[in-house]
């Protein structure tokens, strides 16, 4: 049986460290603070006895659990990102721990009448009677994705101390940066010599993807004149109405909170400016790669024209490539997604198979060789005051990992 206290005071002693990562740095880890939570790690794969425990000068931690079977068994893997979204803060994460949830609102933080409630948020229902850590209403909770991390280092603990599980050779690794598009990009996929890898960076029960959005951000840079306003005429071009202008010529629907599924999206995540100049940041989302392409080409094609109608190059667009879908480079393995299901039935969890709205570090791995499904980790409500995870559901994503060893090595007997 998996201690469940263990597990929960493993997960506080991780979201406590702050390891918010910083897109407008050009270093990884692109925070420094992002160590803290990669050194303690070394240290516990250590304690527990994992074997080729390393860091890089990138802060990618690895380790291996050797195989304790005859048989020739594939290498598997397990990966989990360690620092938090930038979107919003992860600086003195102060988690509560609801015990037999009831069901009903939970106040977060009353001083400031935050509220996580189910009558919003109703996937809260089917977690009544369960042990739910929540934020204090003040920062995120930082279960994306240290509820992962906890699951595969309580899933490495209990096969070590339970050896009459057989298994063969497994490598885990535990990254920087994925919140910020960069948790693949150092990592060294030959020096961790799996044949094929799990992120556990889902979300709710159940969940097991292996399609994604393909992905890419866009900054537009839109070029004004000031003048003064009391002799503007005819002379003062105010960027902010020509950025007004691009905003909405793109269509209306086609954003985050009006779409679902596998259903793309131009997302408007950020505008600065002034009469002078104004920069949208926009992020493109599409599962389709005809669809991808046809949003990448929208956006230029808008660029051009306003610029012909102010006939000048007041517009320009800079448009790179983030990851892609990785369903092309799983479906030629899809028995690693059979795996994975198996694992989950025979642990009494029910697969929920569907595309990701977003990305994982295992679509960047896919394309670099690592075929790299998404198991889910049990958290809601990412990258906010709202999220929250239940320990139960920590609970069967560890034993899912614990029978995905065991699985696989029954597979190759």
């Amino acid at each position: 049986m998996i201690n469940k206290d263990r597990l929960l005071n493993k997960f506080i002693s991780y979201v406590k460290i702050d390891t918010q990562s910083d897109p407008t740095s050009d270093s990884t880890p692109s925070t420094e603070k992002q160590w803290d939570l990669a050194n303690k790690l070394v240290e516990e794969l250590k304690e527990i006895g994992m074997q080729e425990v390393s860091i890089d000068e990138n802060a990618y931690v690895m380790a291996t659990l050797p195989a304790n079977v005859a048989q020739k068994v594939p290498v598997i893997g397990f990966v989990s990102h360690f620092d938090t979204t930038p979107d919003f803060t992860g600086t003195n994460v102060n988690p509560q721990i609801i015990h037999d949830y009831d069901g009903k609102d939970i106040v977060l933080n009353q001083e400031k009448d935050i509220v996580l409630s189910p009558d919003y948020f109703e996937d809260l229902e089917q977690y009544k009677g369960q042990t739910i850590v929540t934020t204090d209403g003040t920062t995120l909770l930082g279960a994306d994705d240290k509820a992962g991390i906890t699951e595969i280092m309580t899933a490495m603990e209990y096969l070590i101390d339970n050896p009459e599980i057989r298994h063969g050779k497994i490598r885990v690794c535990f990254t920087p940066d994925e919140e910020i598009g960069r948790g693949a990009h150092k990592f060294d996929v030959d020096k961790f010599g799996a044949e094929w890898a799990y992120t556990m960076d889902g979300s709710q029960i159940g969940e097991l993807e292996y399609e994604n959005f393909n992905a890419a951000g866009a900054v537009v840079r839109i070029e004004g004149k000031s003048v003064h306003p009391g002799y503007a005429k005819d002379k003062m071009v105010n960027s902010m109405y020509i950025a007004q202008d691009f905003i909405n010529s793109l269509p209306r629907l086609e954003t985050p909170e009006h779409t679902e599924g596998i259903q793309g999206f131009f997302h408007l995540s950020s505008i600065k400016g002034d009469v002078e100049e104004t920069v949208l940041e926009y992020i493109i989302r599409d599962h389709d790669k005809k669809h991808f392409e046809a949003r990448k080409q929208m956006m230029r094609d808008l660029v051009s024209e306003i610029c012909s109608q102010y006939e000048r190059d007041c517009v320009k667009i800079e448009i790179k490539d983030q990851y892609y879908n990785m369903k092309e480079k799983i479906e030629p393995v899809m028995h690693i997604v059979d795996l994975a299901q198996n694992a989950m039935e025979e642990v009494g969890v029910k697969p929920i198979l569907k595309p990701i709205r977003g990305g994982t570090d295992g679509a960047q791995l896919s394309f670099k060789g690592l075929p790299c499904p998404n198991i889910f980790a049990g958290g809601h409500n990412f990258h906010g005051k709202y999220e929250y995870v239940p320990v139960e559901s920590m609970l069967k994503a560890t034993e899912v990992i614990v029978k995905l060893a065991e699985l696989t090595a029954k597979k190759y007997e």
